[in-house]
């Protein structure tokens, strides 16, 4: 759920957004939550601080705990990171990392579908506990600024990261109209998903575009959308995160309808995005991560979907640049 801000170029590549993202109020906006201060969760804090052997369930807020729940916002129509399989069942990476999870914290995490550029807007509201949706950190979703404008837009979200993917572009299969990395695509048309680092480097390739000749954007509320607009040849290429650009191209039509082209840039970490203020709540979701990790469930789930590129060795707060 897509490359989803100023990042490094690299040889690897969803997700997420932010090179220069225009419509700031959503992606960007704060994530309030008001930290559940208590004698229980006091008691977690203390001992973990002391050393004492903490389980990432004794970090739980009590009301979560409480509720047994966690809510999770997700744009789940990003396969294979968080998609609807045919029976309608929310699967892929994020599910079953989840899951995962959720068994060493003693709740259950569920899913609950929201288009991606109001995934942060709904942490504010409470809506979601978490959103989790293949979304890249960056310093500008940590502070809740506008990465075009520069300007504060919100308080920002702490991240949990967990996974790390870059930017891939991909056309139809045998007709790659000599694209083969960004600057190719000044004349041509790009399909993408709203508000993910995919759009936001559409817009700042198009500024460096001569002649005239800008890059055709067009956004859609998600992957799967952008993709069947490339498909039937409305647009010249389509960009998102690497592992969803490689799973469409391993699956649509039987892996006859597209392919990569050119190398995968922006390598940067997804992150689990939790309000700002919700300590508590941050701190139990690393060390729960941190647990699959240590178990070796992550590398069997990584492993699955075959993403093993992307795979971490320990979940760290807010890593993005």
């Amino acid at each position: 759920m897509t490359a989803r801000k100023t990042r490094r170029t690299t040889a690897k590549s969803r997700i997420a957004a932010v090179g220069a993202i225009a419509v700031a109020g959503t992606m960007l906006l704060t994530a309030c939550g008001d930290q559940t201060k208590n004698n229980s969760s006091d008691s977690a804090s203390t001992k973990a601080s002391d050393g004492a052997a903490a389980s990432p369930a004794d970090l739980l807020p009590p009301e979560i705990k409480s509720k047994g729940v966690i809510k999770v916002g997700s744009d789940i129509a990003y396969p294979p990171v968080e998609f609807k399989d045919k029976s309608g069942k929310t699967v892929g990476i994020d599910p079953d990392l989840a899951a995962a999870m959720g068994k060493q914290l003693g709740v259950k995490f569920q899913f609950e579908n929201g288009t991606f550029d109001t995934l942060v807007t709904g942490l504010r509201s409470k809506r979601y506990d978490l959103a989790m949706s293949a979304m890249t950190d960056s310093k500008e979703r940590q502070e809740g600024i506008d990465p075009e404008t520069k300007k504060k837009v919100g308080e920002g979200v702490d991240f949990v990261d967990y996974f790390t993917a870059g930017v891939s572009i991909y056309t139809k299969k045998g007709d790659d109209q000599g694209i083969k990395s960004w600057s190719d695509l000044c004349g041509k048309k790009i399909a993408v998903q709203r508000n993910t680092v995919s759009h936001d480097l559409a817009k700042a390739e198009s500024k460096k575009c001569t002649g005239g000749k800008k890059i055709a954007i067009e956004p859609y509320d998600n992957d799967l959308e952008a993709q069947t607009r490339i498909r039937s040849g409305g647009a010249d290429a389509g960009s998102s995160d690497f592992p969803v650009a490689a799973y469409a191209v391993k699956t649509s039509g039987g892996g006859k309808d597209f392919q990569i082209v050119g190398d995968q840039v922006e390598a940067a970490p997804y992150g689990i995005a939790v309000a700002k203020g919700n300590d508590q709540l941050t701190k139990a979701v690393k060390a729960a991560m941190d647990a699959i990790i240590k178990s070796g469930e992550y590398e069997k789930i990584i492993a699955k979907w075959g993403v093993e590129a992307g795979a971490v060795t320990e979940a760290k707060l807010n890593g993005g640049s």
